[in-house]
């Protein structure tokens, strides 16, 4: 079932974004091109006390929940945009959760809580959406939720309780994210580095612009309890007049979300209006510039038996770099896999074999 919002303010009118979506949605590319692979952190991570739904008295949901027969790969952090409450208290995080609940299902149209987690200035942890404690102690399902456009199939969400655009998290409340963090990351197998705000993606102040400026303090604290290296992707950005194999790349991707573009590696007005086409279709920032949050809604993990124009992409750019893969012909071979451990190698990445964010930001940088 396809959840849409309701337009219109309310008491968690979060993030300040409207049509927000937990369906695949315009522009999500789901076929032989989307495979979903996670490295295994090195670590594991102390079980952190988690207050399911059936504890905070949540109401049954309102539709069938979607359980993903795969983990999710990234991990996003977005906080309420209500009022800094001072109740600390297990009750005051109980109503909290039933408040969200309620907006969610009768004020958006959502079948359920649209994060997986909520985390309160109080620093407790409960489940959101239900079925979501029993995918992340499986650690090989993800119930699909409702909190980022486009991503909802490959994001668990935590909802952090708070206003963080001037005001920062308590430090309890902070030490409590840390530790749901690591644990939700050590389950699924996400790299500490695919920890993101929800600006990252859509056209959002989400988490608040304190909260998010500690977000590479969090991906370094999670990485000291998991492994791993906490260094994000770093995007390239693009604009009109550009040219060259990062542009073709570029098309490529764009292609992969059904755009007509050739991919003939200049940036034109062609490309300006796909790019501007796809930033509208997933609810990123239109500016016409293929900047991190634009990669970051074109990009689907890739890895061996994947196929299609994002394929395309990567071995066109790895035969730029002197690895020659042979014919860009979409399919993700033994020929592609050996040439993207060859390029992990040498950028010092994790080597599997899998294109993630990083691997393809660095083939593009």
């Amino acid at each position: 079932m396809e959840e849409t919002t309701a337009t219109g303010g309310t008491a968690f009118d979060r993030r300040r974004f409207l049509g927000l979506t937990a369906a695949t949605g315009a522009g999500l590319v789901l076929g032989s091109g989307l495979v979903l692979t996670a490295g295994a952190p090195a670590l594991a991570a102390p079980v952190p006390t988690i207050h399911p739904t059936s504890e905070w008295g949540a109401t049954p949901a309102a539709g069938a929940i979607q359980m993903l027969p795969q983990p999710p790969t990234k991990l996003f952090i977005h906080h309420t945009d209500s009022p800094n409450s001072t109740d600390y208290s297990l009750q005051h995080a109980y109503a909290l959760a039933r408040s969200i609940q309620n907006d969610h299902i009768k004020n958006r149209g959502w079948v359920d809580s649209g994060q997986q987690f909520t985390l309160t200035r109080g620093a407790h942890a409960l489940e959101g959406r239900h079925r979501s404690l029993e995918a992340l102690r499986r650690g090989d399902e993800h119930v699909q939720g409702a909190h980022c456009y486009a991503q909802n199939d490959f994001a668990v969400g935590i909802e952090n309780e708070g206003n963080y655009m001037t005001a920062a998290p308590r430090a309890e409340h902070y030490a409590a994210l840390v530790e749901l963090s690591a644990y939700i990351c050590a389950q699924f197998g996400i790299r500490a580095y695919q920890i993101y705000g929800h600006r990252n993606f859509n056209a959002t102040d989400c988490p608040g612009d304190q909260l998010y400026a500690m977000l590479p303090r969090l991906r370094a604290d999670v990485a000291t309890r998991i492994g791993g290296d906490p260094t994000p992707a770093a995007w390239t950005t693009l604009r009109a007049g550009a040219t060259g194999e990062r542009v073709r790349a570029l098309q490529y991707q764009l292609r992969a979300h059904g755009a007509t573009v050739i991919a003939d590696g200049s940036f034109g007005p062609g490309t300006e209006s796909a790019v501007r086409t796809f930033q509208s279709s997933v609810h990123a920032s239109v500016d016409g510039e293929a900047g991190p949050q634009t990669w970051n809604q074109l990009h689907r993990q890739l890895a061996r038996g994947s196929s299609g124009e994002a394929v395309k992409a990567v071995q066109n750019q790895l035969n730029a770099a002197g690895i020659p893969v042979g014919t860009v012909d979409g399919a993700f071979g033994p020929a592609t896999e050996s040439g993207v451990r060859t390029f992990q190698t040498r950028a010092k990445f994790p080597v599997d074999g899998v294109v993630d964010p990083r691997t393809l930001a660095r083939l593009t940088a």
